[in-house]
């Protein structure tokens, strides 16, 4: 497939507060001083203002408070900034929390979008801009379940298996729809399961962290064997770049880390790492684990074939799993402050006192 070469003046990121958003926000603003970027986020529970003082005072940067579904606001912030691309991350993307709550995820995963889409495509054709690209942020989760063997490439078709998979399955085929309607530049990329820093401690890793820290149970659901493939969310977001630059319209890219591993080898692993960074004897943290029954439609096996974005835009992930995991533990250790206020809700507090809002 041949590449493009798209160079954005001002870039409009949904859901910049959150976790990959904000690791992304935070990469590409020192090494991209000629692109503004505003982030949109409605500050729901897993986003955090904290996640961005780095960039927060930079003159390159604005963030504005509000909902993907707000067509009007959505519409002016395009048209004042002159936005020239659209990275969608902003998502209701807890499994769970999909399967006891599925309207919120419907909601904002899939009329979001469509709202999200429709504006954008309006200002495209508006003439204001020469150049524009729509890059929506989906998930390998849309791919459904592998067995033993085998890897999700591009071409495999969706299959979800949870209300959550079935919103971002939606949101995707709206985009690809969009694409081939209007002709719209559109991109999207799917990736394996993310780590890292600022992540909220629902999610696997940090939430085991945060509970041996806790002493705290571990809770593995049922026999704890499901795969998955781990993607630092460094990588990631230095995959975005890449992909937001050179993907031709009308590009989908799957991103992986090449790490699969089974939740309690994870679980293992990081009990035992924690073992050593806490002065505990080997095996202490272990005794936390707590086996709990499955939950619904619980995929076994994921994993990435992301040949594609290697060999078209030569990416390739920088972190091995190993060194990821150690470096993603310390961070958590280092920032103990940030894990209460996420923990506690306290961080919420953060936008009203730099914004003079409420969050």
């Amino acid at each position: 497939m041949p590449v493009s070469s798209f160079a954005p003046t001002a870039l409009l990121v949904t859901g910049g507060a959150g976790f990959i958003g904000s690791n992304f926000i935070n990469r590409f603003i020192p090494l991209n001083p000629g692109c503004r970027v505003v982030n949109l986020d409605a500050l729901t529970y897993a986003g955090n203002l904290k996640n961005l003082t780095a960039v927060e005072k930079n003159p390159a940067y604005r963030f504005v408070k509000g909902n993907i579904g707000d067509s009007s606001l959505v519409a002016a912030i395009l048209a004042e900034e002159k936005i020239d691309a659209v990275i969608h991350f902003a998502a209701e993307s807890h499994v769970d929390r999909s399967i006891s709550g599925p309207e919120i995820f419907v909601r904002t995963n899939v009329l979001g979008t469509q709202i999200l889409l429709e504006e954008s495509r309006k200002h495209w054709q508006s003439g204001q801009v020469s150049e524009f690209r729509y890059y929506q942020i989906s998930t390998d989760e849309v791919y459904g379940s592998l067995g033993e063997t085998g890897y999700f490439t591009e071409e495999t078709p969706l299959a979800p298996n949870s209300p959550y998979s079935a919103s971002k399955t939606g949101a995707d085929l709206l985009v690809r729809a969009y694409n081939e309607t209007f002709g719209m530049p559109t991109i999207i990329s799917r990736c394996s399961n993310n780590y890292g820093p600022y992540h909220f401690p629902e999610k696997l890793i940090p939430l085991l962290i945060a509970n041996i820290i806790a002493k705290k149970p571990l809770p593995v659901y049922g026999d704890g064997k499901n795969v998955r493939d781990w993607l630092h969310v460094k990588d990631h977001a230095a995959a975005i770049e890449c992909i937001l630059k050179g993907a031709m319209p009308g590009s989908v890219y799957n991103i992986g880390g090449n790490n699969e591993w089974k939740n309690i080898d994870i679980v293992n692993l990081v009990c035992d790492l924690l073992d050593v960074r806490l002065g505990l004897k080997p095996g202490d943290n272990r005794k936390l684990i707590t086996f709990v029954k499955d939950r619904p439609g619980h995929d076994r096996r994921y994993a990435i074939d992301a040949s594609r974005l290697k060999a078209e835009l030569v990416w390739s992930p920088a972190y091995t799993f190993e060194t990821g995991i150690a470096e993603t533990i310390d961070w958590y250790l280092a920032n103990q402050e940030w894990v209460a206020d996420v923990t506690s809700g306290s961080y919420l507090d953060y936008y009203q006192k730099q914004y003079g809002g409420k969050a």
